[in-house]
């Protein structure tokens, strides 16, 4: 049993064991969240690929850690919120918003160490313009105020007492040495323990007056895309938590009934992260799938020519591919008349659609262009 340096509000330290299970477990992530790990060649393909992929694991992200806090909006309505930027109409559209906001900042604004002040931001980022005292976003309780609890969400019972807010500034210093001690010489924590172990201090604390879970979340997703697990970012953690928060809760008792032995939750945890990397290579073994029988059934059909059965292959691996009439015809050496006739035929078809930048014509693969060729819906 190793000792934590997060304590009770009392002084007594919380603890956790290895166990083989969690060795096991350890070792199934190690293998496929960091290093060289063998994807799916619908991600490595090119840059924009995994820039493709990593957003909508982004978008995912956003819209089931807000829907486990609360929020109604669904997933359909939630994704075109965030790819065509509109305003948000009511609280739960912000709530994604702002979740999505906050893990860009996790990931471009964060950097290599954490500080209260940056803990602070984070918060700040996925509460603003949700809360009833808006001044609450962006700072820790006060003595003052109300004490936030955790209650059942069924019978409304008391599930969890968090620390005063005297302490609450002190514990967020302290939370952050923790976060900071990856290269400590004299004690080592295998980094998946100490992103989960991190995770769950900042839950204990609740410091905040709302989005404390969101925080935590977004806090675990940071030191393990730091400590070198990049898979992390194409995985939703909460789309597990959602199916079954009943667990969640129940980990989080066990640890605070069991004299604070957070083995619980660092099993449960990891549990679920195993659970969301099998989801991740289902849905790329799916993708990748469909993007063959796709482009199988495009080729043998006498309906295009190898210009444009190139032009429509690309597109289906790449969504986020723009053509041009000119960009088209450089690519198969062909007039620019040439490639107009194939770019124009491909629109009036449904499968590219047209915008203007710099008032020249750009094309892009159609939303549903994959259902389009197939049929599929």
């Amino acid at each position: 049993m190793r000792r934590l340096a997060l304590t009770t509000a009392e002084g007594d330290h919380f603890k956790y064991a290895l166990p083989d299970e969690v060795f096991r477990l350890l070792h199934y992530v190690d293998q496929r969240c960091a290093g060289e790990i063998a994807m799916g060649e619908v991600v490595t393909a090119d840059e924009q690929a995994r820039q493709h992929y990593l957003v909508n694991s982004q978008m995912e992200e956003a819209i089931r850690s807000s829907q486990l806090e609360g929020a109604t909006t669904s997933r359909r309505v939630a994704k075109e919120l965030l790819r065509t930027g509109r305003e948000p109409i009511n609280r739960s559209e912000r709530m994604i918003i702002n979740n999505y906001r906050a893990l860009q900042f996790m990931r471009d604004g964060i950097g290599a160490s954490l500080t209260p002040g940056v803990v602070l931001e984070l918060q700040r980022i996925l509460t603003e313009g949700t809360l009833d005292d808006p001044t609450s976003a962006g700072r820790l309780q006060r003595p003052d105020e109300d004490r936030v609890a955790v209650f059942d969400r069924i019978d409304g019972s008391l599930i969890h007492k968090p620390p005063p807010a005297d302490q609450l500034s002190r514990r967020l210093e302290k939370l952050c040495d923790f976060a900071n001690a990856t290269d400590d010489p004299e004690r080592f924590m295998h980094p998946v323990v100490r992103s989960i172990l991190l995770h769950f201090w900042l839950a204990y604390d609740h410091p905040f007056e709302d989005g404390n879970g969101r925080t935590a979340r977004a806090l675990f997703y940071w030191s393990m895309r730091t400590q070198g697990y990049w898979l992390v970012e194409y995985l939703s953690i909460s789309a597990i938590l959602r199916k079954a928060p009943g667990q969640y809760t129940r980990a989080f008792l066990e640890t605070e009934t069991d004299y604070g032995d957070t083995t619980y939750f660092l099993l449960y945890q990891i549990t679920v992260m195993k659970r969301a990397i099998e989801q991740l290579h289902e849905y790329l073994r799916k993708k990748t799938r469909e993007i063959t029988e796709t482009e199988r059934a495009i080729k043998s059909s006498s309906e295009y020519n190898h210009r444009q059965l190139a032009l429509l292959s690309d597109a289906i691996r790449n969504p986020d591919h723009a053509y041009t009439f000119v960009s088209h015809a450089a690519s198969h050496n062909v007039t620019d008349e040439t490639g107009r006739r194939d770019i124009l035929q491909l629109e009036e078809q449904g499968l590219l659609t047209r915008s203007r930048v710099r008032r020249k014509a750009v094309f892009s693969p159609a939303p549903d262009l994959r259902g389009r060729l197939t049929g599929a819906d």
